[in-house]
Order: structure tokens, then sequence, then C-alpha cells
């Protein structure tokens, strides 16, 4: 399940919340519009803590944080017998 998070305006530590929140729901793949300068730090943390990959996308000028689980990162990997 894919969401998107428009935590534009937002002051930490509440874009590191709704990720979060989202991340416990189920989430596998989030987006989220954060403005706040320590915004990168927080999610970052975030998608450590839960086990996620997080990279920064652009939407235009506004920066996008795209955090995955590496569940759905390694999907597609079979190991060997």
């Amino acid at each position: 399940m894919m969401v998107k998070i428009d935590a534009r305006g937002l002051r930490c530590p509440w874009p590191a919340i709704r990720l979060a929140r989202a991340l416990r729901d189920g989430a596998e793949v989030v987006e989220i519009g954060a403005d706040d300068p320590a915004a990168p730090a927080e999610l970052a943390r975030v998608a450590a803590a839960a086990g996620a990959d997080m990279v920064l996308i652009h939407n235009g000028s506004e920066p996008v944080f795209r955090i995955e689980s590496r569940a759905v990162v390694n999907r597609s990997f079979t190991p060997c017998a």
C-alpha cells in the first residue's frame, strides 16, 4: 500500500510522527512532502528505526521524501538452494 502525506508547513516532530503512523499502519511505500529544515534528519531516523530505506525526490521545487520498507525493495529476491 502506498501513502502520500503532505506535511508542508508542519514543524518537527509532526512530519516524523505522521510517517511513523503510516508505517505502523502497514504502508509499504510513503511519499511525504516536508519543508521543515529538521525534517530530513527526523524522517531518516524514523525510516531507519522501521527498517526502511529513504530517498529524496523532488516534486517541482518542493522536497519529497520516499520511504520504502525493505520488504518491498527485496520483494523479488529468491534465495539459492
